[in-house]
């Protein structure tokens, strides 16, 4: 059955492979990026592929339309605004895959004054996923990228432009989505998507990997593979409020703070803090 699936940061890398994966498995896929040029370029390659299954007889009939979205997920604005265009465009979604993710940027500070890494990773994410909610149903999925590398924080550093390193900040930001994964699961239960947590292997080829690190890294395709198992396979079906870490293959446990009533509950309220902001400016 053609499921609709939104991307997040998917006009390179693990997003892009994730993408060709699903448009040759017959799905609508919907792209999200910050440049019109690189979501041009993506959206001509996933046709090209949709044509050459078209010929081969693998999807004859229905040729899946890709569509696309323009967002600054550093903009707490854009990424409502994101939200509502896609509410207005498709009256469901079967999976959301919250990959954007940044680790070194030209400028730490976003216009709202909070640090674009954190809006980026933990934040943005937060705002699309609950805005999309009404979208989701109880067979639909939220798959959010998390990473090995994860550090305990203060869910009030949210809130204000850090003077941490990149690594440090990535690292925290990366716990906190984890945390809030786990929270909105356990919030939602059997009312909602499943929502789950996945580092999708370390040290993956992607640009981020290669500036933040100077490797070339591994193929994407090994991330890619794991996200459309999150996405269409029974074995996440009822894996809601779980971490499944690829470098070893299987679920395993998050890092503690995850697993930290009162610490997920002070991050929550600092999220819906940052939401209550965007609602009231506009």
């Amino acid at each position: 059955m053609n499921k609709t699936i939104l991307i997040t940061g998917s006009t390179d890398g693990i997003g892009l492979a994730t993408a060709k994966s699903l448009v040759k498995l017959g799905h609508t896929v919907l792209l999200h990026g910050r440049s019109e040029a690189k979501l041009a370029d993506a959206k001509t390659q996933l046709l090209a592929l949709v044509k050459t299954e078209a010929k081969t007889g693998t999807n004859p009939d229905k040729p899946e339309l890709v569509f696309t979205y323009q967002a600054d997920l550093s903009s707490l604005t854009e990424t409502k605004a994101l939200a509502e265009k896609i509410k207005a465009e498709h009256n469901k979604l079967d999976t959301l895959i919250n990959n954007a993710g940044v680790f070194i940027v030209p400028a730490t500070i976003t216009p709202d004054d909070f640090d674009v890494r954190f809006m980026v990773n933990t934040i943005a994410p937060y705002l699309l996923t609950q805005a999309l909610l009404p979208l989701l149903g109880d067979n639909a999925r939220v798959i959010n990228l998390s990473s090995a590398a994860q550090a305990p924080l203060s869910a009030q550093e949210l809130l204000k432009p850090s003077t941490l390193s990149d690594s440090a900040v990535h690292a925290k930001s990366k716990l906190a989505l984890t945390m809030w994964s786990r929270q909105l699961a356990l919030t939602l239960g059997k009312k909602g998507p499943v929502v789950v947590a996945i580092n999708p292997k370390s040290f993956l080829g992607s640009k981020m990997v290669e500036q933040a690190y100077g490797v070339t890294g591994s193929d994407v395709q090994l991330g890619a593979d794991i996200l459309v198992r999150a996405a269409l396979s029974e074995e996440f079906s009822s894996a809601t409020g779980l971490y499944f870490d690829n470098d070893i293959g299987k679920f395993s446990s998050p890092h503690p703070d995850a697993l930290n009533p009162e610490k997920i509950a002070e991050l929550t309220q600092v999220l819906e803090q940052v939401i209550n902001k965007v609602t009231s400016d506009n």
